[in-house]
């Protein structure tokens, strides 16, 4: 049940002309946006082709910068964007100050800087510090110099074990599966010494203990700074520091005690960068892709001299269930709390499945070892439970993330193994489908592919193919329907703005049934949640807001989430708050 909005223009956009450099007022506004911001996820290669070669670009996201702030987002964050070989969708950078040629120029990518700003968007790029791309110039340097020399001390080349090195230094495990360590071959033929790559051979490791590695990264944000940008998100924060030990993974890991997660030293590398992003004005956000079972660690990284948020994967990778979920995100409040920072909300991104395939399954959490051909769903069922998932994340205190076409309901693409790209498909012996069928190009109009991604008669197909039943969620057709999964999403973040109480701020628990996840948001905001089997009574409330699906005879359905307004200062006789986090303010 959704509130019909003014129908958007008509999905061919005009690319706006260009944009003037973001002024410094425009970017000092608001130094606390980062707390409660909606940021939209895109990625470059499947949003929209503006060139008709099948791969999407920057001048493709300057033709919908409309849809975006029609949606009500605040800020983009663009997966890399840089020249790479595509070894791994781009983490595999050869070059951090430039754009990739199929993505447009560096020149397309100030203007659509300057453009979103201008529609009260800001920008937050990729940086990738872990790893390079093979064919970057140290690393390509570095295998033209011999052992021992300055060029491979800015990565991890080491001499194998065994009586000829012919064993790898250690028996890491590959966060694509398979080893870490590949061997070089000498000038002569002759097998040389061995270097590491925590993910694919193509990804060389940096070593970030050698000073050219720090001094290049802060010159990078330098960089992006300088051209308006206004936050990075850093890829696999936690992996930076290595143990140069070389011990092998102990069966019990301490806390910080692993020998290429997490350790202590990694936080000196987040306090230069900060010093980097506060000499900017306004605010430059730092934000953590970090790994981090133990509470504690995962604060640390947020401290106020080191990254202002870090994402959450916990939430988004429980079950849809109650405990589950009401566990997580106590877990991620109570973790933030002593640090002062926000929590982050995301039901997923370039990596996981989509949520309306993941709910629709028996088991419908996410792990990366579980995923398998197949699988069976119910895509009526995700879809229901994807609604009200959207409803209860974007109730939740702190900031929003959206992964690209998740505001359109789309599933998960069971793509044929012959048009597979993804490494974690091919390291996994096949029987992993990857993560390329939750990237698969956005159906923007019509009834055919490509589904206005590609301009009419464009030269070449979209790099991985879209299904033909994509015409009935594109974005023209799910326009003309008040009760789309994108009128509920433009629904949900115009309210979330409007209203005060949403965003960062406190909440408190309802006591509404097991089944139940009911909290309040402010004074009069209250969002309930349905994960059981039967429909429930309300709270008293004055109204309802915005609710994921039809009441049932005036009952909350199964599988939804409605936000009320309710009287100030009362409460449902059978509500009783049980807990508060309060904002701290840092």
């Amino acid at each position: 049940m959704t509130t019909p909005l003014t129908e958007a223009a008509a999905a061919d956009v005009t690319v706006p002309a260009a944009a003037p450099a973001p002024t410094p007022a425009a970017l000092t506004a608001d130094p606390l946006w980062w707390r409660s911001a909606v940021i939209y996820q895109v990625y470059v290669r499947s949003f929209a082709d503006s060139d008709g070669d099948g791969t999407g670009d920057l001048r493709g996201v300057l033709a919908h910068l409309d849809h975006l702030q029609e949606l009500g987002v605040d800020a983009l964050w663009f997966n890399p964007w840089y020249p790479s070989p595509l070894a791994d969708g781009g983490y595999d950078v050869a070059d951090y100050r430039d754009i990739h040629p199929a993505f447009g120029t560096l020149g397309d990518a100030e203007e659509l800087i300057g453009a979103a700003l201008e529609r009260g968007i800001r920008t937050i790029i990729d940086i990738v510090p872990n790893h390079v791309s093979h064919e970057h110039p140290w690393f390509r340097a570095a295998l033209a110099a011999e052992p021992g020399s300055p060029e491979r001390e800015r990565f991890w080349f080491h001499p194998g074990k065994g009586p000829n090195g012919d064993e790898p230094p250690t028996g890491w495990v590959s966060n694509f599966q398979g080893g870490t360590w590949t061997r070089t071959t000498n000038p002569d033929g002759t097998p040389g010494e061995w270097y590491l790559h925590l993910f694919a051979p193509e990804q060389p490791d940096l070593n970030w203990n050698h000073p050219d590695v720090r001094a290049e990264h802060e010159d990078i944000l330098r960089f992006w700074f300088d051209r308006g940008v206004a936050g990075v998100r850093i890829d696999s924060a936690g992996l930076l520091i290595k143990d140069p030990g070389l011990p092998e993974v102990p069966a019990l890991v301490e806390p910080g005690g692993h020998p290429t997660e997490d350790r202590d030293e990694v936080h000196d590398v987040y306090r230069a960068w900060r010093r980097v992003a506060d000499s900017y004005e306004g605010t430059r956000v730092l934000v953590g892709e970090v790994w981090v079972p133990d509470a504690a660690r995962f604060a640390a990284y947020l401290r106020p001299d080191e990254m202002h948020t870090a994402f959450n994967f916990d939430f988004m990778a429980r079950p849809w269930d109650a405990a589950e979920l009401r566990a997580s995100i106590d877990l991620m409040l109570d973790a933030h709390a002593p640090v002062g920072a926000p929590s982050t909300w995301v039901l997923s991104n370039h990596d996981v499945t989509r949520p309306v395939t993941r709910y629709g399954r028996e088991d419908s959490g996410f792990a990366f070892a579980r995923k398998r051909f197949g699988t069976p769903t119910d895509l009526d069922l995700g879809t229901r439970r994807a609604r009200a998932a959207a409803l209860l994340t974007a109730a939740l205190p702190g900031s929003l993330y959206l992964y690209q076409g998740d505001e359109l309901g789309l599933p998960e693409v069971d793509l044929p193994r012959d048009v597979l790209e993804d490494p974690m498909h091919f390291r996994s012996g096949g029987v992993d489908p990857g993560r390329d069928g939750c990237r698969v190009p956005l159906p923007w109009r019509g009834t055919a592919s490509p589904f206005g991604f590609s301009p009419d008669g464009a030269r070449a197909a979209p790099w991985l193919p879209q299904p033909a039943e994509w015409a009935a969620l594109s974005v023209q057709a799910q326009e003309a329907d008040a009760g789309s999964m994108l009128r509920l999403y433009r629904d949900a973040l115009r309210i979330r703005r409007r209203e005060p109480g949403f965003g960062d701020g406190p909440m408190a628990w309802l006591d509404l049934g097991p089944d139940v996840l009911a909290f309040s948001r402010g004074d009069d905001l209250v969002s309930v949640t349905n994960l059981g089997r039967t429909p429930v009574e309300l709270p008293d409330h004055e109204r309802i807001l915005l609710a994921s699906a039809p009441l049932a005879g005036g009952l909350l359905a199964s599988d939804s989430t409605a936000w009320l307004r309710v009287r100030t200062g009362t409460e449902s006789p059978r509500a009783t708050a049980e807990r508060t986090h309060l904002r701290t303010t840092t």
